[in-house]
């Protein structure tokens, strides 16, 4: 059975000028994580926001009291240099810092803002400096990537090498309100089929009227934006995506 299904409504599109009451009421509604996404305007054409956000939000939501628990921040990091900023990201209270991978194998090894570094990352290194630091780990792949640079990464044999949860972007990440790519779905199948405990997020267009999709595929972890802070009743939208995931778990 794949696990429990996690819904994590991105605040990419709260109400920036009410932001701690709105993650505060969402996670109220039923919403189990938050999904931060953070740009550079590097790594992708946009810019939203960085560590001292993430602080003055946390104070409005609970830490979680488990492992993917209520009230977990998953800061999907779309940065060019992932690693430099894992510890920034902890102290403002992150508890799931998921990487893309084609930031990670491009990247350099150095560990703060301010540093430089010749040295190389890797996926494999960064996912345990993330648990090192005390997070949970995640790594994304965009559309263009295939599913394949994840198999040996996840089948290592050193448990702080492996990620924690795959995210597969169903729209070309740095922007909000993109059309949902159903053409990503048989990498959330494969991975399912391989790795049936893993917790596998979704990102991208995700709502009412795609989350059937998904679900089948295999994703529980769900990421939804306009879907749920647009709606008249954030909390109906929410019970909804949580139904469509657990009714399927069985199933997989």
């Amino acid at each position: 059975m794949s696990p429990p299904a996690i819904i994590a409504p991105s605040i990419l599109s709260a109400d920036f000028a009410d932001l701690g009451a709105e993650c505060s009421n969402t996670i109220k509604r039923g919403a189990t994580w938050l999904h931060i996404d953070i740009m550079d305007g590097h790594f992708v054409p946009n810019i939203t926001f960085g560590a001292p956000v993430v602080t003055k939000i946390r104070s409005h939501v609970e830490r979680p009291t488990t492992k993917h628990g209520k009230g977990t921040f998953d800061c999907h990091m779309m940065i060019s240099e992932p690693k430099k900023w894992v510890k920034e990201f902890q102290k403002a209270g992150c508890d799931l810092y998921c990487f893309h991978y084609e930031a990670a194998i491009d990247s350099t090894a150095a560990e703060s803002p301010e540093s430089t570094s010749e040295l190389k990352t890797n996926p494999r290194e960064l996912i345990r400096y993330i648990h090192e630091c005390g997070m949970l780990a995640g790594i994304a792949i965009k559309p263009e990537t295939s599913v394949d640079v994840l198999w040996d990464i996840l089948a290592s044999n050193q448990e702080k090498e492996v990620p924690d949860m795959v995210l597969v972007m169903t729209v070309h990440p740095g922007f909000g309100g993109q059309k949902f790519m159903a053409s990503e779905l048989p990498k959330v199948a494969e991975l399912r089929k391989r790795y049936p405990e893993l917790n596998i997020e979704v990102d991208g267009g995700l709502g009412p009227g795609t989350i059937d999709q998904a679900a089948e595929a295999g994703a529980n972890v769900i990421v939804a934006g306009s879907a749920v802070f647009g709606a008249k009743d954030p909390a109906e939208v929410i019970a909804k995506l949580r139904d469509a995931v657990e009714s399927r778990r069985g199933k997989l």
